[in-house]
């Protein structure tokens, strides 16, 4: 059984999109368990360049089932807008190889009315720099009881009605806010152009899923966002509101945990952060400056600049802890060449002394989680034509060994640029270990 876990193990952004757009080569079914459009993934295949936001990384492998699972919230506009990118782009097979979770939730105008509302009326410092795309308000509606599924577009009637009794509860927080409530059939205007799109693609995706595990297909599962982001185990309350962490993939696809066999956690060479929210090892001086320009730091959803920092260990173990990670995929390690000097955040000091934990919940209270760093050389060698690890400069090789034995997880995989084929390929978890670490 290969039912493989990819897993943001930072703030998001850690570059999900390309490790499971490698990893699909070996994979059958590729499923989106968590998140909405808030989360982009960047594929790069040649000189093509590619952000998908609801799509599931694998969708440019001819042959791979793609689901959007039930722990998703879904925006019509934005999913049938990127699979028309697609298709614009000669990818005819995009539609024959989609499937919708009928429990998924969607995503409404309203939704997206107070997302932007709450953020654009929060007092100083209170705002939590969502991307304003209506998660957030999508999945309370879950939680409340009065979201809309993607099943519901079955029946106009049903529809109808689920949309006007959740525009009567939301129609008080609208006017509070200073905004003005849409109707129910302006609602219903932006859906009934989408629905005969939707409709062919609606399926019992938890039966899917469990049915392609049963019969020992490889099966992927796609994270969004990251573990410092989920609604449980995150920055509280700077998180998103979905579950980030790996645990999440069974919920959100709706099979049982003891079906997934591996779990691998993404993390950047140094960290960055989108929104607001603590970040110890955030820097503002010109390592900080080198890391947003060389690695082009931008939020793929927003194109917000991403708050950069030095890479945090005792976050990583966090993650691990957290997460049950078998290993790790490093990437973005070529963004840190140039850099004479390189910092680790090892420990923490805390009130109560110091601690290789992540002291989560002294992080949003100044002076209460102070890092501290190690110093490792760095290197000014160009890693453009790394395949094997061997190729390395000393330096960088021994930053990824420090990133393994500190983390206590092995490295599957080490990304040294955007491309598909600017990989150094460790251990494949559908396959076995590619070459000797």
């Amino acid at each position: 059984m290969s039912a493989v876990v990819i897993v943001g193990a930072q703030w998001g952004d850690e570059g999900k999109g390309k490790i499971v757009d490698i990893y699909t080569e070996f994979a059958d079914v590729v499923v989106r368990y968590a998140g909405g459009p808030n989360a982009g993934h960047t594929l790069v295949v040649g000189d093509e360049k590619l952000v998908v936001r609801l799509l599931p990384s694998g969708i440019l492998r001819e042959g791979s089932t793609c689901i959007l699972g039930q722990g998703m919230v879904i925006d019509l506009d934005v999913l049938v807008g990127e699979i028309d990118e697609l298709l614009r782009r000669g990818r005819t097979h995009v539609e024959a190889q989609l499937w919708i979770s009928d429990r998924a939730h969607l995503v409404l105008p309203y939704h997206i009315l107070v997302d932007t509302l709450r953020e654009g009326t929060a007092k100083e410092g209170k705002a939590l720099g969502t991307t304003k795309k209506g998660i957030g308000p999508a999945y309370e509606d879950k939680v409340r009881r009065v979201g809309i599924r993607a099943g519901d577009l079955k029946d106009k009637s049903k529809l109808t009605s689920k949309i006007a009794s959740a525009l009567e509860a939301w129609e008080p927080v609208i006017k509070a806010l200073g905004g003005e409530s849409p109707t129910v059939a302006q609602v219903l205007a932006t859906l009934e152009p989408r629905i005969p799109r939707i409709l062919p693609r609606l399926a019992n995706a938890s039966k899917m899923v469990d049915d392609a595990v049963r019969a020992k297909k490889r099966v992927m599962f796609e994270g969004a966002q990251g573990t410092l982001l989920d609604i449980d185990h995150g920055t509280y309350p700077f998180v998103t509101s979905s579950s980030a962490v790996a645990g999440g993939a069974a919920i959100g696809s709706g099979i049982g945990p003891n079906r997934i066999s591996t779990v691998i956690g993404i993390t950047k060479a140094y960290a960055t952060r989108v929104g607001a929210g603590p970040f110890p090892t955030e820097l503002e001086d010109a390592s900080g400056k080198h890391l947003r320009e060389v690695g082009a730091e931008f939020g793929s959803v927003t194109g917000r600049p991403r708050r950069t920092g030095w890479l945090d260990i005792p976050a990583l173990r966090y993650a691990a802890r957290v997460n049950g990670l078998d290993g790790l995929a490093l990437t973005k390690v070529d963004v840190l060449t140039g850099l004479d000097k390189l910092r680790v955040c090892v420990a923490y000091d805390t009130p109560e002394g110091r601690t290789d934990d992540l002291p989560i919940d002294y992080l949003d209270e100044p002076g209460r989680a102070i890092p501290v760093f190690e110093e490792l050389q760095g290197w000014s060698e160009s890693l453009n034509t790394v395949r094997v690890l061997e190729q390395l400069p000393a330096a960088a090789r021994a930053y990824v060994r420090f990133i393994e034995d500190r983390s206590g997880v092995p490295i599957y995989l080490v990304s040294v640029g955007p491309r598909r084929d600017e990989t150094i390929m460790l251990h494949n978890p559908f396959v076995g270990r590619a070459a000797a670490p």
